[in-house]
Formats: C-alpha cells, structure tokens, sequence
C-alpha cells in the first residue's frame, strides 16, 4: 500500500503531538503532584449543616502540621463557611467543600486548588501552604445575583 509523502509526514506530526501530550499528562500528575478532584463522599445536602464536620466548619488539627478543613458553600446568603481562616506556615491542609444548595466553584488563587462544588457532593483536594501571607479563594461558577459575595481569605501566619 503506498501512502503519500504528505499524509506520512502529518501522520508522524499527529503521533508526535499525542504522545508528547500523554508525557505531559503523566509529568503532571507524578513529578508535579497536580490532583484532579473527585468526589470523596455523598452528603444530603439537605441536612449536610446539621450533623457532623459541617454543622460547625472550620479548621480541624488532625497531628501537629496536619489539618482538615471543612468549608460549606451556600447560596442564603451567598457565602463560604468560614469565609476567614488561618494556617499555620508549613501546614499541609486537606480541603473538604460541599454545598447546601445550588452548584458553586472553588478556587484557591495562586495554586492548583480549583474545584466545582456540588450539592449532595464533598469534593476534597490537599495543599501545603508554605509561604506566609494571604491567599484569597473565590467561587468560579455562577449561582445568583449574590455570586460575587463569595470570596474569603486565607491568612498563613
């Protein structure tokens, strides 16, 4: 079978293109340490505030240098819960967001923390804060007229 010496040559670019995107993919995910989010439990979210980690979030020691913390998105008025929040420099958190009411976004400026927060859903990603300072984290999804109330701040002390 003859194949022209145009189609071969793109045929190469085409494979050369795909196998430089999977090593890409790979150094991102092992050498770079880029998570993708997933869902780490199911919660109803009709009564995810009242009962458990939710009821009263916010930052929880688990070992010295080692945190969960446990954020509740709402749409009633348009918030994070705790919307202020301090971590010790050095600190490896582990992030658990979910919403009571309507589809938001999570987004932790500067870092690879980004995720979409749905009802019904607890989404969890970790990060090692290890510089001081202030680090805003914002909704990236749209969910009504009160959407850009909800930011809240970081302060790594």
């Amino acid at each position: 079978m003859h194949i022209d010496p145009y189609e071969k040559k793109f045929m190469i670019i085409g494979i050369a293109v795909l196998v430089v995107f999977a090593i890409s993919i790979t150094v991102a995910g092992f050498m770079l340490g880029i998570q993708v989010p997933s869902p780490s439990q199911l919660i109803d979210p009709n009564t995810v505030a009242d009962s458990g980690p939710y009821a009263d979030p916010g930052l929880k020691e688990l070992s010295p240098g080692n945190y969960e913390l446990y954020i509740l998105a709402t749409a009633s008025p348009w918030r994070f819960y705790p919307d202020e929040i301090t971590v010790p420099v050095g600190s490896t958190v582990t992030f658990h967001v979910t919403s009571a009411d309507v589809q938001h976004g999570f987004k932790l400026q500067d870092t690879n923390i980004n995720f979409m927060v749905l009802p019904g859903q607890e989404s969890t990603l970790t990060y090692t804060f290890e510089e001081t300072g202030e680090i805003f984290f914002v909704c990236t999804e749209y969910c009504g007229v009160g959407h850009q109330n909800m930011y809240g701040v970081i302060t790594v002390e």
